[in-house]
Formats: C-alpha cells, structure tokens, sequence
C-alpha cells in the first residue's frame, strides 16, 4: 500500500518528468549538442536555493539533503553566484 508522502512524492516526479519532456522537446531542435547542459542550468540554481531556504543557509545540511558533498556545494553556489547570506537567519 502506498502512503500519501509517496504519492506526493511520484506525483511531482511525474510533473516534473513532463515539465522536462517539454522543455527539451523545444529545446532539441536548436540545441541539440548542449541539452544536458542547458536543462541542468535551468534546474541546478532552483533546486540549490531550495535546499538552502530549507536548511537556512546551512551549506553542510543542503549538501547532504541534494547528496552531494559539501566542497561541491560550495563551488557550485559560487559559480552560480548565489548568495547564503539571504538564508541565513539572524
């Protein structure tokens, strides 16, 4: 039996499954060679500002909630140039 957090769960997926079928379906005709990179744009920043809005600013607790290692969060929130300090509370 499915509990309601796992639906909730698939749901999303599947909308975010279809947001991205959409997405490189226009996409793929003029950027063939760069999809990968440009979706993974699109979605890296959002998804990394989340995880510090949930974690608030803490860069330890985002990494491990997107399971990826501290150093890389870091490097990734620099190159993106998004800036902890909005989540951080006071």
């Amino acid at each position: 039996m499915t509990n309601i957090k796992d639906k909730v769960t698939q749901d999303k997926r599947l909308n975010l499954e279809q947001i991205i079928r959409e997405f490189e379906s226009s996409l793929f005709i003029l950027k063939e060679d760069k999809l990968y990179k440009i979706i993974l744009e699109v979605v890296e920043k959002p998804m990394i500002e989340a995880a510090l809005e949930r974690t608030d600013g803490n860069q330890f607790k985002a990494a491990r909630l997107l399971g990826i290692n501290r150093n890389t969060l870091h490097a990734k929130i620099k190159k993106l140039g998004i800036e902890v300090r909005r989540w951080k509370r006071l």
